[in-house]
Order: structure tokens, then C-alpha cells, then sequence
């Protein structure tokens, strides 16, 4: 289901086809440097997640990440999109691309066609972003995007900066 376009881009929900660019998004280190989560070995990994995080948010909430697709080829370059985080009790807004598509205005061309969204397919008045200590490129993007850090705080393990926005 196609949920927004902007000039290059077309963000939607994952389907099955999408199973090796979920693959290869989560097992480049690059791409994982500041990802709190393990790289995936195999295929079967990024099956478990399809099913059991993605899928399962869309059924649970209505939503969950989008894959960000480019209108030229239709190749999946990577997600954006909202994911209800229990710990904080908000929305986040998510990003993640494969890097030869970094620095070419990707992630805020596709954030911004996100953020509207969430005010009426999440019910929510505002969002949140996790950026880890040091990641400067999704720090700015953030920035870029309006929001603000409102506070410092553990992740997985790991401290983060707390970004905010009223939607």
C-alpha cells in the first residue's frame, strides 16, 4: 500500500519481495554503526523481522516502518517511517538507507513525506527520533526536520538523544 510519494520517492508498506533489501540494509556494518542491533546472517533474519516486528506493527497498530522506494526503478533504497516505542510510550520516526544514496537529500525528502502522516495514520500530536551519541548525519537530519533534543536517555543499551517535534 503506497502511503506517500514525494519527487524521487515512494514510501509504503513492506511486502514480501522487499525480503533481501531488508536483508542487505541489516547486515552492511556501515549502514549498522549506529544501530543497536546485531547484523544479520542470513536470510531467515530479516524473515524473523518482516514477520515479526514490521508486519506485526501494522496489525497491532496500523503502522509501522515504510520501505522508501525509488519511483525511477522501483528498488527499495531503505525505511522511513513511524514505530510505536513502548520504553517511551511515542511514535518514532525511523530512517535508514543503503549509502550510496546518503548525502543526496534521501532521508529529508522522505522524512518529510512521513511526518504529516503521522498526525493521522498514528493518532499522534508529536514524534520522537533516537539518534545515538556521535551520529552526527542523523543528528543534523533531525535538526533539519524541526526537531529538537529534548533529552538524553538509554536505548537498547546504548545513550541516545532524545529528538522531538509537535506535528
Amino acid at each position: 500500500m503506497i502511503l506517500a510519494t514525494s519527487d524521487r520517492l515512494i514510501l509504503r508498506h513492506f511486502q514480501d519481495d522487499d525480503l533481501v533489501a531488508l536483508f542487505e540494509m541489516n547486515r552492511e556494518p556501515q549502514i549498522l554503526t549506529y544501530i543497536p542491533s546485531a547484523l544479520f546472517q542470513q536470510l531467515g533474519d530479516a524473515e524473523k523481522v518482516l514477520n515479526e516486528v514490521i508486519y506485526a506493527d501494522y496489525e497491532r497498530y496500523g503502522y509501522g516502518r515504510w520501505a522508501v522506494e525509488l519511483k525511477a526503478s522501483g528498488e527499495v533504497i531503505g525505511f522511513c517511517g513511524p514505530k510505536y516505542l513502548a520504553d517511551f510510550d511515542k511514535v518514532e520516526l525511523g530512517y535508514r538507507y543503503f549509502p550510496q544514496y546518503w548525502r543526496q537529500g534521501i532521508g529529508f525528502e522522505a522524512a518529510s513525506a512521513a511526518l504529516p502522516l503521522f498526525k493521522t495514520l498514528c493518532d499522534v500530536d508529536e514524534a520522537i527520533a533516537l539518534i545515538m551519541l556521535g551520529n552526527q548525519a542523523s543528528a543534523a537530519l533531525a535538526h533539519k526536520l524541526g526537531m529538537q533534543i529534548s533529552a538524553r536517555s538509554q536505548f537498547q543499551g546504548h545513550d541516545v538523544d532524545v529528538f522531538h517535534t509537535w506535528l
